[in-house]
């Protein structure tokens, strides 16, 4: 989309996901995975023999045996679907169609730049690859709730079909817990967490009438700012109308606490010695970076650092620098490997080669 090319992205939805695993299948899975027998077998055991009823204010049906899937709410449910479906894409990749694909547990997704019809008909060809996998290990996909978003200015709108069924186009969808839209802007993802954390926030307001600072502070830090925050770093906003929605909801909370000294605001949080949401939201981006770069999974992100780059700017001197990235859009502008950039690059070189989180933490505070 920065390079002024449209983009289609499906999202899929497996139906039944977790239930329809075969079982036998994923066991050799497993085993074509190297993972040592005695787990294999443990794992075995521990999926036969289970039972399940239906209980109806009190009556219950007579058990019968569940003979497929993977048990859902577990630890290793989401492992084990994992395992199932990760060579879900390897036909894709044989093809060389360009189509890049994502999954995480029942959650998958693809798109490709479409420029021209040759590119739509490599789109196409992916989702066929998929119904093709589907079919051949026992899987299907609830083709009513799968999806593509058109991306970018004048895209041409192609259809998409799996199985002969015509897959309808969505406006906005929920990618792991964030709200998406065509534009990639995050004010409808703004206005959601706010609205949620607001309705938490009316909650508490009528169940404690003596709000204590340092209890309700408690409340508000577990119960009502985790909806403000949650994947933050994925959609940070940069208008200053989507940040004022998130902040509005801090500010009202503030109001709420009994004896507080300050009149504005910002008197309230240094009170409190409480950090705007717009600061908060900079430190965990900051972290973020560090995590990347320590663990040496960011690479790619970022483009490798500005000494491997051999940067010559200034701001990204020193072995813990990054090069700065140019965007043409705002979306690709104020996206979290864009953004971060320079704040990282103006932190002082021994808060950057800090050898842990906590460490790097504790002294971010002390700026």
């Amino acid at each position: 989309m920065d390079d002024g090319k449209p983009v289609d992205i499906f999202y899929l939805d497996f139906a039944k996901a977790f239930d329809k695993v075969p079982r036998k299948r994923l066991v050799k899975k497993m085993t074509a995975k190297g993972l040592e027998p005695a787990v294999v077998r443990w794992i075995e055991n521990w999926l036969t023999g289970r039972t399940q009823h239906v209980n109806i204010q009190g009556e219950k049906s007579e058990s019968c045996d569940v003979d497929s899937g993977v048990p859902q709410g577990t630890v290793l449910g989401p492992t084990l679907f994992s395992i199932y479906i990760d060579d879900l894409e390897v036909t894709i990749e044989a093809r060389k169609l360009d189509v890049k694909v994502v999954k995480f547990a029942d959650d998958t997704k693809g798109g490709k730049a479409v420029t021209s019809t040759e590119d739509r008909d490599k789109l196409q060809q992916a989702l066929d690859c998929l119904c093709e996998w589907a079919d051949s290990w026992g899987m299907s996909f609830n083709l009513s709730k799968c999806k593509i978003m058109h991306v970018g200015l004048h895209n041409p709108q192609y259809e998409y079909f799996m199985n002969g069924t015509k897959l309808g186009t969505t406006e906005e969808e929920r990618d792991i817990g964030v709200l998406v839209t065509q534009n990639l802007k995050p004010s409808a993802q703004c206005s959601q967490a706010a609205g949620r954390a607001m309705s938490v926030l009316g909650q508490l307001r009528r169940n404690f009438h003596y709000r204590d600072r340092h209890i309700f502070l408690k409340l508000y830090k577990q119960y009502v700012r985790p909806y403000l925050e949650f994947s933050s770093p994925a959609w940070s906003p940069w208008l200053q109308g989507d940040k004022d929605v998130l902040e509005k909801v801090q500010e009202k909370a503030l109001k709420m606490i009994s004896g507080l000294k300050g009149t504005t605001y910002e008197e309230k949080c240094a009170e409190l010695g409480l950090k705007t949401l717009e600061e908060r939201r900079g430190g965990q981006d900051m972290a973020l970076v560090h995590k990347f770069l320590t663990e040496q999974t960011g690479t790619d992100l970022f483009r490798l650092t500005a000494a491997q780059n051999r940067a010559r700017t200034r701001q990204a001197a020193g072995e813990h620098g990054l090069s700065v990235q140019y965007a043409r859009t705002d979306p690709r502008k104020y996206s979290f490997a864009v953004r971060t950039v320079e704040d990282w690059n103006r932190l002082p070189e021994e808060v950057k080669s800090s050898r842990n989180g906590e460490e790097f933490r504790n002294k971010l505070k002390k700026l």
